[in-house]
């Protein structure tokens, strides 16, 4: 099982680096474009939820994991009744909070790195996430926080996530590790198993999703880095 305190720790460090960064990594290091990173959450809340033909309604409760600064939270805010943003990372949160103080239907939470707890059981009408599974270096964690959607979500509630079903993309690479270490002046921790990350497999994931009473909807994009999924609760 993957340490939730070490992920805690790598992510805490990357947010006082340069949390732009690290939350949208197209973005240049050290010199983030602040419109575009927020313009860039709404651009890919749209292309996830048009991918899996699903939509947040305004009396909607919805759960954002792996919040980060908020990219997806601050979209899903205009749309949805509520939104719960979760996130292993306290300085991200800290953060989260600051550069979305206008928001009043927000709850900011810091998590425990394994589940989606405090949540309470069949609260939330959707959940959303992007771009956060891929990087956590144990895939039985990942499917622990599938399991965990099914204790969230109400009766007929889906989640909209993002996977890595690519094992090759997760493999450290010495060569460009060390030319890392020796310009000095990039991205920090591109090594770290926090952020490589690890892939999951598509039959163990469905298999997990059915004992947690999801339905796998559809799945988009199998065998890449970016795998959409939608799971519904029954």
């Amino acid at each position: 099982m993957a340490d939730a305190g070490q992920m805690r720790r790598f992510w805490d460090e990357r947010a006082r680096e340069d949390p732009w960064y690290f939350v949208d990594n197209r973005l240049a290091y050290g010199n983030p474009d602040v419109q575009a990173f927020w313009a860039g959450g709404e651009r890919d809340l749209d292309a996830i939820l048009d991918a899996l033909g699903v939509s947040v309604e305004p009396g909607d409760a919805v759960v954002d994991v792996g919040c980060g600064l908020g990219r997806l939270s601050r979209a899903l805010a205009a749309r949805a009744a509520r939104v719960r943003a979760i996130d292993v990372s306290g300085e991200m949160l800290a953060r989260a909070r600051e550069l979305n103080a206008h928001l009043s239907n927000v709850e900011w939470i810091e998590g425990d790195g394994v589940s989606l707890r405090p949540l309470e059981d069949a609260g939330a009408d959707a959940l959303v996430s992007h771009v956060v599974f891929q990087h956590i270096p144990d895939p039985e964690v990942t499917l622990g926080y599938v399991a965990e959607m099914g204790r969230v979500l109400r009766p007929g509630g889906w989640a909209a996530f993002q996977v890595s079903t690519d094992p090759r993309i997760h493999r450290r690479r010495p060569l460009a590790a060390f030319a890392r270490r020796l310009r000095r002046s990039g991205p920090r921790g591109q090594d770290d198993a926090a952020w490589l990350g690890s892939a999951i497999d598509l039959d163990r994931l469905r298999a997990v999703a059915a004992g947690a009473g999801l339905a796998l909807e559809r799945v988009e994009n199998p065998g890449t880095q970016f795998t959409l999924v939608l799971a519904r609760s029954r």
